[in-house]
């Protein structure tokens, strides 16, 4: 290990490890405050920007950094090795945290040959503004660094951007991802010796950013086959993975071949360099996975009309994102965009929202065209008025993505309802539970929900475990570490709130108007008409098919009737709420 340099607070720190494979280094840039990335969900344990170098006879280094490491990078990596010695700048993709120092990078070495797709190195152009030396390369491509460093590109396209590569060195069998297997866990470990320290974040971030793209990773994994054995994964998020490899990878596989099995697809379009496009995408396309429905992710700007045409043929659902009026992107995003008209066809639904970037198309005109072509609206139109895309805009487009996928999915929820025999139907919800609401608040970002499934788990510490359905807006508020309260409500007097939150509420709207409430010491809300409400805090969850069993500590709680029963409900039959 090559030192640690640190801000006053520790809040930016650089972690350089040298051999950790042979001519191999990782300059690790530690965010360990990061509380946000990239789309609504939360970090509770910041994260990392991971940048490799390899030294053959000739050099390579692979990703950059954040330009927030600007000057803690860059001189690391000038005591590590002169920068004009350095051969080759491998771009895995675009993403400003892992090639937002590129610009300066070259500044220091000219010389040096840009290495990425065809699409990240178009990307690049807009990014760096000057002239570079470059090599796009395709999937299969080599090239030898010497001393047995063979770099093999793998190409990646969605994960999680158009432009993806992987690069593996067949002398030290080091699969360097990118974005891919990664997580937003910052730690001094490098690597995943504790896997049930890392698991949910793992999980937490697959289901955010590649469950969107569960059938492009499936793709990948194929091409990773032909590798033969990897050593370690070296991601450009969190720890690398070397221990516990081939669980971590397997989960992957099974997690995305569950994706690819959905009967029903909805195509999520979006630009990828082009506002808060991909982001918000992200956002909808993850509410839409929540219930069991595919999503095709699919850039406007790079991907093949004959592609489109295929993937819109055969989606139920379409959902754009405002590609940009002019600039030097229009001809692209325009034929995309006229082909998507083109192929949509009666009975699809069409949702559309602005990507926020300076010159958006107008959404109406363009919602007019669906709409004459005989598409019915998936959901209102989002339309972002904010100078700053804010966590209820991310919680809005979630929600509006699960609204898409649970309309299109009724017919087989109907019919799984029908599914159970008359007997044992009858007999399972003779399994009685209490009322109870659960209430989280997360930054500007709030949600509510009517739960019956609860019940307490454990005495050291005080738990409870909660059965949560995996398409609940809520869901997103109850990841390992959050913190919600659990009111109970008071027999006799539990049918107006029971009432009011059993509703169905439109996209980002406020769940607690017209409810008196106040503020638990975890910034959820309690309802001032429960009978009694724990805070508590998520410490696990349990995946069960379509629910989460979230197991949860209980910090503190109060009864304001002593006396009072809670409200109990009895169902007649246990194949739906």
């Amino acid at each position: 290990m090559v030192g640690m340099a640190a801000t006053a607070t520790r809040r930016l720190t650089l972690q350089v490890v040298e051999d950790i494979a042979a001519d191999t280094t990782v300059i690790r840039s530690l965010d360990w405050d990061r509380d946000r990335f990239d789309i609504e969900f939360g970090l509770r344990n910041g994260t990392t920007y991971n940048s490799f170098l390899i030294r053959g006879e000739k050099v390579a280094l692979v990703d950059t950094s954040h330009e927030k490491f600007r000057q803690l990078y860059l001189e690391a990596l000038q005591k590590l090795i002169e920068p004009t010695t350095i051969d080759y700048l491998i771009i895995s993709h675009t993403e400003p945290d892992h090639s937002g120092l590129v610009r300066d990078f070259l500044a220091l070495a000219p010389q040096v040959t840009v290495v990425g797709s065809k699409v990240a190195l178009q990307f690049l152009d807009n990014l760096v503004h000057r002239p570079f030396e470059r090599l796009i390369v395709k999937n299969g491509d080599q090239i030898d660094l010497g001393k047995g460093h063979l770099l093999e590109a793998v190409i990646a396209p969605n994960l999680h951007w158009p432009d993806t590569i992987f690069t593996f060195d067949h002398k030290t069998r080091i699969l360097f991802t990118c974005d891919a297997f990664g997580m937003h866990y910052c730690s001094d470990k490098l690597f995943d010796e504790d896997l049930h320290e890392i698991e949910a974040d793992f999980q937490f971030y697959y289901d955010c950013l590649m469950g969107p793209n569960a059938r492009s990773v499936l793709s990948a994994m194929k091409r990773m086959q032909s590798l033969g054995e990897i050593s370690t994964i070296a991601t450009g998020h969190g720890p690398l993975l070397r221990y516990n490899l081939g669980e971590l990878t397997g989960r992957y596989r099974e997690w995305s071949q569950n994706q690819a099995k959905a009967e029903t697809t909805v195509a999520v379009f979006y630009v990828s360099d082009y506002g808060y496009s991909d982001r918000l995408s992200q956002a909808i396309a993850r509410g839409v996975t929540k219930t069991g429905v595919a999503v095709d992710m699919v850039d406007l700007k790079s991907t093949d009309l004959q592609e489109i045409r295929e993937i819109v043929g055969e989606a139920a659902g379409l959902i754009i994102g405002t590609p940009p009026a002019s600039g030097p992107a229009l001809a692209a995003t325009q034929a995309a965009l006229s082909t998507v008209l083109a192929s949509a066809h009666p009975g699809q639904v069409i949702g559309l929202f602005e990507s926020h970037g300076e010159d958006d198309e107008p959404i109406y005109p363009l919602q007019n065209k669906f709409r004459d072509l005989g598409l019915g609206e998936a959901f209102p139109a989002i339309c972002i008025t904010d100078a700053e895309v804010t966590e209820a805009i991310y919680q809005r487009c979630e929600e509006s993505g699960t609204d898409v996928g649970q309309f299109l999915s009724r017919d087989r929820a109907i019919k799984q309802m029908k599914a159970l025999d008359t007997d044992l139907d009858k007999a399972l919800g003779r399994l009685s539970g209490g009322l109870y609401i659960i209430t989280a608040r997360k930054g500007d970002s709030s949600g509510a929900m009517l739960a019956s499934w609860v019940s307490q788990a454990s005495f050291q510490p005080l738990g409870v475990s909660i059965a949560v359905a995996k398409d609940r807006a809520i869901e997103s508020l109850m990841q390992v570490g959050d913190r919600f309260v659990l009111n109970v409500l008071e027999e006799g007097n539990h049918l107006a709130l029971m009432k009011h939150f059993l509703k169905r509420f439109p996209p980002g709207a406020d769940r607690f108007a017209g409810v008196k409430t106040y503020e638990a010491e975890n910034g959820a809300p309690i309802l001032a008409d429960a009978l009694a409400y724990m805070e508590c805090e998520v410490i696990s969850r349990m995946d069960c098919s379509d629910h989460w069993i979230v197991y949860s500590s209980i910090q503190t709680g109060r009864v304001s009737k002593p006396e009072a029963l809670t409200a109990v409900h009895h169902r007649k039959v246990g194949n739906h709420y």
